[in-house]
């Protein structure tokens, strides 16, 4: 996949984008990422790329000058075109797994109070919210987005089953972990885990997570028991004795 994001502080995302499991697709050429400083294009001599909002407010509005001449230069067709914004449809997995499936993706990072709509209005871009807050910019959005896509693509994690049983990818919360030692300042590893019963260990991590995502997440619960499909028998009569509780 290629990925291209516009940033006014293209700084910001090396130290993200070098390290650890991204680092890796990207040296191994699972990830194609281009970062563009959206300073460059400008046409001022002092490279100058906001300015006042029309009718008054606070901060200030990234130009379209520099935008337009940014994506007229890089190219849009057969690219998705996004902009983190909390105007967006919110972020979740089924966005980040439906992104996932393109061969290309073009960010762009607002920042200040915004970029001039006739550059989202003309490009069409997909605004798109990691969440019900203000950030000073969009690179951390468009980080969280590059990270959460780029996770879901082949190759990119060591096991490819990975993500089937973390939150919210299997459509509930994900089971507690536990490592070595077993026995830890009075705090003992739960039995089953250490009883090499595959069954049991199962049937137990399946409990645990609809105990959690009952507790802590009502809604994806609710979302579960309608859309849960087939459950084996020893299931049915875990879920059925939690709804009784």
């Amino acid at each position: 996949m290629r990925i291209q994001a516009l940033t006014l502080f293209p700084a910001m995302f090396a130290p993200v984008l070098n390290e650890s499991i991204l680092g890796r697709a990207v040296e191994q050429g699972v990830l194609d990422i281009e970062i563009v400083d959206i300073r460059s294009f400008s046409t001022d001599r002092h490279r100058k790329t906001d300015d006042y909002p029309f009718g008054g407010g606070a901060g200030m509005v990234l130009m379209p000058q520099p935008v337009f001449d940014a994506l007229e230069r890089l190219g849009t067709e057969g690219k998705r075109l996004v902009c983190p914004s909390p105007q967006g449809r919110m972020l979740d997995q089924q966005l980040v797994c439906e992104l996932a499936r393109e061969d290309a993706l073009l960010l762009l990072c607002g920042r200040y109070e915004g970029i001039d709509r006739r550059v989202l209005d003309r490009f069409r871009f997909e605004e798109i919210s990691v969440g019900d807050y203000i950030l000073t910019g969009g690179e951390l959005p468009a980080m969280v987005l590059i990270d959460a896509v780029a996770r879901m693509l082949p190759g990119v994690l060591g096991n490819p089953r990975a993500h089937d049983e973390e939150s919210i990818c299997s459509g509930l919360l994900e089971y507690p972990q536990y490592t070595r030692p077993a026995h830890f300042r009075g705090a003992d590893v739960p039995e089953v885990l250490l009883s090499g019963d595959h069954k049991r260990i199962r049937l137990w991590k399946f409990e645990e997570s609809l105990r959690l995502t009952r507790e802590r997440r009502p809604d994806l619960f609710a979302r579960f028991l309608e859309e849960h499909g087939e459950l084996d028998k020893d299931e049915r009569k875990i879920l059925e004795r939690l709804l009784a509780e």
